[in-house]
C-alpha cells in the first residue's frame, strides 16, 4: 500500500470503504494524517501507538486532540480478536484469531528462555493438500492481507507481554501463493515492528518460479523449503500438488536462490515411519543435496486424526541423522513444540467454531 493509495482510500470524512492502517509505514501514516488536516508529526505518534503500544482503537490514542479522536474512532486499525487460546505444558500457546469477516486462523506463540517465536499463517486454510498435514485437509478459503499477518505477531507479543524476537511463516497456508502480502508483511515486521530480517523465516512447499522471484528482493531472511521426500514419486504421494513441479526443477531454483542471495536454504523433512525414513531415503536425500549450501531440519511426524502415519522411534531418527552426517550434510532434528495443544507442525487446521 503506497502513501498515495492510503491517502485516496482512507478519509474519515467520507463514506468510502476504509482499509485498516496496520502495516502502513511512518511515511504512509504521516501522509494520511496530513490529509486529515493534522501536522505530519502525528504520523510518527500514530505509528508508535499502533506498533509499540498495540492500540486497538484510534479513539484510545490519548496524545491526539479529543475531537479528532472522536472522529477517528470508527477507522479500523486492523486488529483481530482472540477467539480461543490453548496452552501446552511446554508454555507454547495456540491462538484462534477471529478476523473481521468472521474467518478464524491459527497462530502459535513459542517461548524459550531467550526468545519468543511466532508461527504465523498466511492463508485461511491451504490449497497444497499435503497428506500428513491437518491444514490441507480443511481446504482453502482465501489469502490473508498484510495487516492480518502483522496483527498475529502483535497479538502474541501483547498476550505474552514479551517482545517477539523471531517470526516463522509456517502456519496455515502456502506463503508463496500470497507473495505480495507476505513481502509487504515482511517489510512491516522488519521496519515497523523492529524484527531483524535474519530472524524471519518463510516456508514453502515450492511454487514454480516463486523462489526465483523471492530471491530478486535480496532479503536476508531464511528460506525453508518443505521437501519431505528424496525423489519425485514419493514426493507426489505425500504432496499431490507437487506433480507439476519436478523435484529436480525445485532444487535447481533453490540453487539459484543461494547464488543470488548468498543465503543457504533450509530443507524441512517430516519423518514418517516406514515411508520416508529408511536408510536408502537418507542416502538419496544426501545425493540430492550434495554440494548444496543448505541445512536439513528433520521433523518427527506430529499425529493428526485423519491419517494413520506414525512417528519413527528415536533409534530410527538417529540412524537417519547419522547417514546424513556421514555424507557431509548439515542436519538437525526439530522436535515440535505445542504437541499437546495441537499447535505443532502439521497440526494447524481451519476452525469453524
Amino acid at each position: 500500500m503506497s502513501a498515495t493509495s492510503l491517502i485516496s482510500s482512507v478519509d474519515s470524512r467520507t463514506s468510502e470503504i476504509i482499509p485498516p492502517l496496520l502495516g502502513a509505514s511512518v511515511a504512509e501514516l504521516s501522509a494520511w494524517v496530513q490529509q486529515q488536516g493534522q501536522p505530519a508529526y502525528r504520523g510518527k505518534q500514530l505509528h508508535e501507538w499502533i506498533y509499540q503500544k498495540g492500540v486497538r482503537s484510534l479513539g484510545d490514542i490519548s496524545v491526539f486532540p479529543k475531537q479528532w479522536r472522536a472522529e477517528l474512532a470508527e477507522i479500523p486499525i486492523g486488529r483481530s480478536t482472540i477467539h480461543h487460546r490453548a496452552v501446552a505444558p511446554d508454555g507454547t500457546i495456540k491462538y484462534l484469531l477471529q478476523l473481521k469477516d468472521g474467518q478464524i486462523i491459527e497462530t502459535v506463540g513459542i517461548p524459550t528462555d531467550k526468545r519468543l517465536t511466532v508461527c504465523v499463517s498466511t492463508q485461511v486454510g491451504c490449497p497444497m493438500a499435503c497428506d500428513f498435514c491437518a491444514t490441507g485437509k480443511g481446504g482453502y478459503q482465501r489469502n490473508l492481507a498484510r495487516y492480518e499477518i502483522v496483527d498475529q505477531v502483535l497479538t502474541v507479543q501483547q498476550d505474552f507481554q514479551q517482545r517477539v524476537s523471531h517470526v516463522v511463516f509456517m502456519g496455515m497456508g502456502e506463503p508463496l501463493l500470497n507473495t505480495e502480502n507476505v513481502l509487504a508483511a515482511l517489510k512491516s515486521l522488519n521496519q515497523d515492528v523492529g524484527i531483524g530480517q535474519r530472524s524471519l523465516t518463510v516456508s514453502t512447499v515450492g511454487i514454480r518460479d516463486r523462489i526465483r522471484q523471492l530471491a530478486q528482493h535480496h532479503l536476508q531472511i531464511t528460506l525453508a523449503v518443505s521437501l519431505h521426500a528424496p525423489n519425485q514419486a514419493l514426493r507426489e504421494q505425500l504432496i499431490p500438488s507437487a506433480r507439476p513441479y519436478p523435484l529436480e526443477d525445485l532444487l535447481a531454483e533453490c540453487r539459484e536462490y543461494v547464488e543470488i542471495t548468498g543465503r543457504r536454504v533450509s530443507f524441512e523433512y517430516v519423518l514418517l515411519a516406514g515411508v520416508n525414513d529408511l536408510p536408502e531415503h537418507a542416502l538419496e536425500l544426501a545425493k540430492c543435496l550434495r554440494g548444496f549450501q543448505s541445512h536439513v531440519n528433520l521433523i518427527p511426524y506430529n499425529p493428526i486424526a485423519e491419517v494413520d502415519y506414525k512417528r519413527p522411534n528415536r533409534d530410527r531418527i538417529q540412524a537417519f541423522v547419522n547417514i546424513l552426517k556421514q555424507q557431509q550434510i548439515a542436519v538437525s532434528v526439530r522436535y515440535s513444540r505445542g504437541l499437546e495443544a495441537d499447535a505443532a507442525c502439521g497440526q494447524l487446521r481451519i476452525n469453524k467454531n
